[in-house]
């Protein structure tokens, strides 16, 4: 294969001005793209929105370390870290007007199921009840599914080589929800989701 076919055939990734903008847009936009891990992955259908500024839920309100990390990286690098000493979780930087973190929370897959479901069941300290739905519905299960571990803190997630996010395919419906598994700034509506989708980790709550 020539090298003008392979670049033709090459996906077309998000570049780097997509997060060049402030957390709450990139997150609700980034709902619907298809997020691509080396032959893996799946749809976004669920992200949360950190501020750097006014969140005290973010990593930048207690981590010097989160802070100078929006200091010396591009927006679009992944920002990975471990939570409570269990789980790996990814998210990207985002920089625009307000800068902060878009914390991928779980995917529809659409790609690699087979090598997603072998990571989990290798993880898995039992038998895993395994379903489709299941795969990567939590930040946790995600990163799991697709390999992400702390040698990807710091990935330039704009740069190809096999890992990257596809724009939607077609008109996505967004629905917003507070954030889950926090106790600081639990009220703000910084969760955003495929409507109807079977995939998230937890479903909206039902409006009152």
């Amino acid at each position: 294969m020539s090298a003008r076919a392979a670049e033709a055939e090459a996906p077309s990734f998000l570049a780097r001005g997509f997060f060049e903008r402030d957390p709450l847009t990139c997150a609700r936009e980034l709902i619907g793209c298809e997020l691509v891990w080396n032959g893996a992955g799946g749809m976004v259908v669920e992200v949360e929105a950190y501020a750097e500024e006014g969140d005290e839920a973010s990593h930048t309100f207690v981590r010097p370390s989160a802070r100078r990390f929006i200091v010396e990286h591009e927006p679009g690098t992944a920002y990975v870290y471990m939570n409570y000493g269990v789980h790996w979780l990814l998210n990207v930087l985002v920089k625009g007007s307000v800068n902060g973190f878009v914390l991928f929370r779980a995917l529809e897959p659409t790609r690699g199921v087979r090598e997603m479901e072998r990571r989990r069941l290798e993880r898995a300290k039992g038998p895993l009840a395994y379903s489709l739905h299941g795969l990567c519905s939590g930040p946790g299960k995600m990163a799991q599914a697709l390999g992400v571990d702390g040698r990807d803190h710091g990935r330039d997630l704009c740069a190809g080589g096999g890992i990257g996010f596809l724009p939607p395919s077609g008109p996505v419906e967004v629905e917003r929800d507070i954030r889950i598994g926090i106790s600081k700034a639990a009220h703000l509506k910084w969760r955003f989701l495929a409507k109807g989708s079977e995939f998230v980790s937890v479903r909206p709550r039902k409006k009152t």
